[in-house]
């Protein structure tokens, strides 16, 4: 369990907020529209009224105790870099802001954030792949070069044992687990046989990876 303090509460905040409920992480929240606040209460273990663009205010909040500050705020990009500027002036150990665009994200990096994320960025992309490829049923980017897929066996590969495909030296990838009906197994040897109704976790460059499942 960690301590977290969220600033907006906005779409993507309360996203974040209803996700850092279900991990069961301690969240103070902190808008400046009470709406949201009363919104947000069932999700949080403590929410405050005010604008974390004031310095004193922030301060108040003791921010060098959180494990990590969110600022989630994604209307007013001036009061995310101001926000960001003062945690990390007031101690924060890790800030992590949203951004849109990639110059926002070199203001935020320039003014303290320790880590950038791009929601509609990501989200767009996700659905790119995952809805052009017939294959592909999820993946993460762990970044720029590799990745995570879960991707449905392909019909060649059906009956065919890990070892006798060979996928580590023939296609430069690391298959981590095998799904049956969803479930996945570890458990995974050069003897264990792929079925068409399978799906698979394979880690990789993100050019092997699209090169031997054709995305």
């Amino acid at each position: 369990m960690k301590s977290i303090l969220l600033i907006g509460l906005g779409r993507f905040g309360n996203h974040i907020a209803e996700k850092l409920n279900e991990l069961h992480h301690q969240v103070m929240a902190v808008d400046k529209n009470e709406q949201r606040i009363n919104d947000a209460l069932p999700l949080v273990t403590d929410a405050q009224i005010g604008d974390a663009t004031n310095k004193a205010f922030l301060r108040s909040l003791g921010v060098d105790n959180y494990d990590v500050c969110f600022v989630a705020i994604g209307d007013d990009f001036q009061s995310s870099l101001i926000v960001t500027s003062y945690l990390k002036e007031l101690g924060a150990k890790k800030v992590i802001a949203r951004a849109s665009r990639n110059v926002q994200r070199q203001f935020l990096l320039r003014n303290g954030a320790d880590g950038v994320v791009y929601p509609e960025e990501q989200l767009a992309a996700w659905t790119a792949i995952r809805y052009t490829s017939d294959h592909i049923l999820d993946y993460i980017a762990l970044d720029d070069e590799f990745a995570i897929y879960d991707v449905s066996v392909p019909a060649e590969w059906d009956g065919k044992t890990v070892g006798g495909l060979d996928i580590r030296k023939k296609y430069n990838l690391n298959l981590l687990a095998v799904r049956n009906n969803g479930t996945p197994s570890m458990a995974v040897t050069s003897d264990t046989q792929l079925k068409q109704n399978q799906t698979i976790l394979v880690l990789g460059k993100w050019k092997d990876i699209q090169k031997c499942f054709r995305i």
